[in-house]
């Protein structure tokens, strides 16, 4: 057999071969216009470190179950205080005045009741992170931690779905006691009294046989009633003669020929004018942190003693001391609006009390946290602040010829769902 060693070739030879085998692999290696195969190489893959990529990652500072569940949280019962919440919570004392501080502007933990629930969202040191305050479906207080210790507060308000419900009936006894079997609540029943006192003696002018009809409107969140309403419209037939009252837009309530039911606000809780020392600002920022700490109401600036009168007819729904806001006394109007006047130094009416406009129902002061003596007054519509120096609130007894004709087409609508 041949040998077909290198060595024994000529050097021509030699040259060729190398060009021959340059040019083929020239060829080779020249781009070209044929597709790649679409047959699949298999690939040999290491499948555990391929899966682990895939699971997600631990979480530093807190997993799931610490975002989600709270470390403490309780329905409030009679009895229960806020102190003791918070001890039962093991929260201390000074953590307790850093949120009551940031409750400033919301005062809603004074208005815990019984059937309310209370969370508490507490770090890997032991510190409170969140605090939430559920009151109803509709709405909730969130109170969470800066990096400095102090608190915000966060009101969420959730207006969901209303629908309307027609409760009729006769008078056999009293009015609340008939309206009750009918299935009014307690609340709404005082709302219609109060609603119609002017017109209509309830203990007095009523007889058996006497009809009602009432129109209202109940909130649902997410299929639950939240246990708040509103009246739409009352009818009282009492003989030949008939008594009514239905919701205007503007949250007032007129008779069918337009005028007022309700007496008209006074825009200023005093009985002379005074300077206002700080507007209302919801953006107003802290002079320090230069976070948002929104103003919301109006400050007047009044001598200690200063008397401070009611700006509508309602009733007293709070009288209390709070260590930021002093003293101060909440006044609700029956419908949506409602007042709160802060840094008293002494409350002339009590808890449930029924006040008419004009009337005096404190004397001002600096009690709370403040740099001087003054008024601080707010004015809300529908739970929400406004400024009461700009909000349209009832000024007039009668509607205006255009909002009568709108007025009418809600009357007539009221009146075909009540009957």
């Amino acid at each position: 057999m041949p040998q077909w060693g290198s060595r024994k070739l000529p050097l021509q030879h030699k040259t060729m071969i190398l060009g021959l085998g340059l040019l083929f692999g020239g060829v080779l290696l020249w781009p070209h216009s044929q597709k790649p195969s679409s047959q699949r190489i298999a690939v040999a893959l290491n499948k555990e470190s391929w899966l682990s990529q895939l699971e997600p990652r631990p979480v530093d500072v807190d997993d799931a179950l610490k975002v989600v569940e709270p470390n403490f949280e309780k329905v409030v019962v009679k009895g229960d205080t806020l102190s003791g919440l918070f001890e039962e919570a093991k929260i201390d004392q000074q953590t307790m005045y850093q949120v009551l501080e940031a409750d400033l502007n919301v005062l809603a933990l004074d208005t815990l009741t019984p059937g309310n629930k209370i969370q508490f969202w507490l770090n890997e040191k032991g510190q409170l992170q969140k605090l939430e305050l559920y009151f109803s479906p509709a709405r909730q207080v969130i109170f969470t931690r800066f990096d400095d210790r102090s608190f915000n507060a966060e009101e969420i308000n959730i207006d969901g779905i209303w629908q309307n419900r027609t409760v009729k009936g006769e008078i056999q006894g009293s009015f609340y006691l008939s309206a009750s079997k009918m299935g009014l609540t307690a609340s709404e029943i005082q709302r219609i009294e109060a609603l119609l006192k002017d017109k209509i003696n309830f203990a007095r002018d009523l007889r058996a046989g006497d009809r009602f009809s009432v129109l209202i409107s109940d909130q649902f969140v997410e299929g639950e009633a939240t246990g708040s309403s509103n009246i739409l419209g009352v009818d009282i037939h009492r003989g030949s003669r008939d008594i009514n009252a239905y919701r205007y837009s503007d949250g007032n309530f007129y008779d069918d020929k337009g005028r007022s039911l309700q007496r008209a606000f006074q825009r200023i809780p005093l009985k002379h004018n005074y300077r206002i020392s700080s507007r209302f600002n919801p953006k107003r920022l802290h002079p320090v942190t230069g976070r948002i700490a929104p103003h919301n109401g109006t400050d007047f600036a009044t001598p200690i003693g200063t008397q401070v009168i009611a700006p509508g007819d309602g009733v007293v729904t709070m009288v209390t001391n709070h260590p930021y806001a002093g003293k101060y006394i909440v006044i609700d109007y029956g419908s949506k609006y409602r007042t709160r006047f802060l840094h008293l130094s002494k409350a002339l009416v009590r808890k449930g009390q029924k006040v008419t406009r004009g009337q005096v129902i404190a004397l001002t002061g600096n009690t709370g946290r403040i740099t001087g003596p003054h008024l601080h007054y707010e004015f809300l519509i529908n739970g929400r602040a406004v400024d009461v120096m700009k909000a349209k609130i009832p000024m007039a007894k009668e509607l205006s010829f255009k909002d009568k004709k709108a007025f009418a087409l809600i009357v007539d609508n009221y009146k075909k769902m009540m009957s």
